[in-house]
């Protein structure tokens, strides 16, 4: 069974590496590229999957024999992302079963999510998924209004994501997550209000809320670079997110992440691996791994990627180690993200000073003795992690033996 971590993030102490229980494999293939997006993907609209396998298999056997990253006998999740894992049609899952092994799957508690677009989301593949042991799947909806879904590249129309998800409880699927996009150009004329009726109306366990961001190499950076499109005021950004997260919190979900709302009960296990700090493997063009203290990083672009993986070496493309500067910076911004929160006992004056004014300003509060930030506070994650880092790294920057 797989155990939530529900204490806060401790500052000080030590970790340790661990077992590697959870896995991501890339999938990078796409019908085409959204206009926004930053992803490593490649556009190849096929449904075989063949090719991937083998590149996925040549990697994961250059990991055995390297033994660095090895995964743990059985795992508590998997995660197929992309690009659109169900463009590959509806054998992929079963030969990553085959390739992961079924022993290591047959966790009772296990929690496999394979991502797909409502266009290509058939019954077919729902069938194929669920008989390979897929039991949590992840829906791009984004939008239901068709000029924000055609601005943005999307190739399903506003029906579409009524007909996924009842594809997807059709087949059998109980856990079920959307996505939804907020902060589109205004003159869209998308109304915000009316696609989260929708999205609510669609009963599902989970719904990932994502803000358009502004990328410099895509098709969307370009544009507003030329003057072409104009982004978002700020204003209207905060409302959205703001908005966003008051209609799910009334319709019973809880935001355990700035980006991530779900029934009680529903949260996605494996997405709460990298929030925790815990260790994981990624398989495939640009998957990221992480094993304390070392991060790496495969080779971004899917040709590169399969040569290299199909070659019998390993595709990593960089390495760091943490020290003990990076993680504490990581350990408060993964703390801050989610409502685990951050511990406030051992913290110094200077930090707790800090804490008091985010507190005053509406920006977090202190419960359990832990500090968690309001959506409010989540708005601005990144300079409220960099402010209590800063507070900390100056106490450590003063010898022990003069500190009060």
């Amino acid at each position: 069974m797989v155990r939530e971590a529900t204490h806060p993030v401790r500052l000080g102490g030590t970790r340790t590496a661990g077992a590697i229980r959870s896995l991501y494999i890339h999938a990078p293939f796409c019908a085409r590229r959204c206009l926004y997006c930053d992803f490593a993907v490649k556009v190849a609209p096929g449904s075989d999957p063949g090719e991937w396998l083998e590149a996925v298999g040549g990697e994961l056997r250059s990991l055995e024999e390297e033994g660095e990253f090895l995964l743990h006998t059985v795992l508590d999740t998997l995660y197929i992302g992309g690009g659109t894992p169900s463009v590959l049609g509806p054998t992929a899952m079963d030969g990553i079963r085959r390739l992961v092994s079924p022993s290591r799957l047959g966790s009772a508690g296990l929690e496999w999510t394979a991502e797909a677009n409502p266009e290509s989301f058939t019954k077919d593949v729902a069938e194929g998924w669920r008989r390979a042991g897929v039991n949590r799947v992840s829906l791009g909806v984004q939008s239901f209004h068709e000029p924000s879904l055609r601005w943005m590249g999307r190739t399903h129309g506003g029906a579409g994501a009524r007909e996924a998800v009842a594809t997807a409880r059709w087949a059998g699927f109980h856990n079920v997550n959307v996505d939804l996009i907020f902060g589109l150009p205004e003159r869209l004329g998308r109304d915000l209000e009316e696609d989260l009726r929708q999205v609510l109306a669609l009963d599902a366990e989970h719904v990932s809320l994502y803000g358009l961001s502004v990328e410099a190499g895509t098709a969307l950076g370009r544009s507003v670079a030329e003057g072409r499109e104009v982004v978002v005021s700020e204003e209207r950004y905060e409302w959205e997110y703001l908005t966003a997260v008051q209609r799910l919190t009334e319709a019973g979900y809880q935001g355990y992440e700035v980006s991530n709302f779900a029934r009680p009960g529903w949260s996605s296990h494996h997405n709460m691996v990298y929030w925790s700090g815990k260790p994981y493997l990624g398989v495939g063009n640009s998957a990221h791994s992480y094993r304390h203290p070392v991060r790496r990083w495969n080779l971004r672009h899917w040709d590169a990627y399969r040569t290299k993986a199909l070659g019998a070496k390993l595709p990593v493309d960089g390495r760091e180690e943490l020290d003990a500067d990076a993680v504490r910076l990581e350990r408060i911004w993964l703390g801050l993200r989610t409502r685990l929160g951050v511990a406030t006992s051992g913290l110094p004056p200077l930090a707790v000073g800090r804490i008091r004014r985010w507190i005053a300003g509406g920006l977090a509060e202190e419960e359990g003795g832990a500090v968690r930030l309001t959506p409010r506070g989540w708005l601005i994650l990144d300079r409220l992690t960099l402010e209590l880092d800063d507070a900390l790294a100056a106490v450590d920057a003063v010898p022990t033996a003069l500190r009060s």
